[in-house]
């Protein structure tokens, strides 16, 4: 199965925060996407790999993503290795992405910038023939995608491109907040985090709210890019 969009997260529920309304907007055109999880997201404070294994399926749902994946990647720990490159890419060929949308190129969970960094650099490994990978059984041909788009996440990082995502903020939320143990519950006896309060709960769609406000519309969610975005024309821009 061909992708036209492979939204890639180092942990369960980063992808939705960051790009969930992007996902479900182009879904509703007809795109298909998927979602690769490089972690289980098992250091987490609250919740269980198994219990976010749970929600992200109920996400995935939620959003209507044609597959979803889980490398196994060590949380916390993995590397921008040898190892890890190849994993990547073996997806990547696997599905012939167009558009790869990543982690935040820096943010408060080193994770997020280690994830950035890998998949960055798997996208372009991918394009080498020369290096070799296999999938049940056949050498895979190689694959680069054209588009590798890095979403915000805790920072306010200053965006490139800002996708208008009006009329699926509320998609995203439900995709987000299908993460149960993760976020704003006041009956929860688990640890506080960073995104478990009400502020954060809030942010999410207020921030797009902003990023709306910038470009003359109700909701935005914003990308860094790693080369110039091209229109063919002017008239392209809203």
């Amino acid at each position: 199965m061909k992708l036209d969009i492979l939204a890639i997260g180092a942990h369960p529920d980063d992808v939705e925060l960051g790009c969930g309304a992007t996902i479900a907007k182009e879904i509703s055109k007809g795109k298909k996407v998927g979602i690769l999880d490089l972690t289980r997201g098992e250091l987490g404070t609250r919740g269980t790999a198994i219990t976010r294994k749970e929600e992200a399926t109920t996400a995935a749902a939620i959003l209507g993503v044609a597959v979803r994946e889980n490398l196994g990647l060590a949380d916390g720990f993995f590397q921008n290795d040898r190892s890890s490159q190849l994993k990547i890419i073996e997806v990547l060929r696997k599905y012939r992405p167009d558009i790869v949308l990543c982690n935040a190129i820096d943010d408060r969970h080193i994770d997020h910038g280690k994830g950035s960094k890998l998949t960055s650099d798997a996208c372009f490994l991918s394009g080498l023939k020369k290096i070799e990978t296999t999938h049940n059984g056949e050498i895979q041909e190689k694959w680069r995608p054209a588009f590798v788009y890095h979403y915000i996440q805790w920072k306010n990082i200053e965006p490139d491109v800002v996708v208008d995502v009006t009329g699926f903020i509320d998609k995203k939320c439900a995709a987000v907040f299908a993460y149960t143990t993760q976020f704003f519950d006041p009956n929860s006896t688990e640890g506080n985090t960073p995104i478990s309060s009400q502020n954060f709960k809030d942010s999410i769609t207020y921030r797009a709210q902003d990023l709306g406000r910038l470009i003359g519309t109700e909701h935005g969610e914003g990308f860094t890019v790693e080369r110039y975005p091209a229109v063919d024309s002017l008239f392209d821009l809203i």
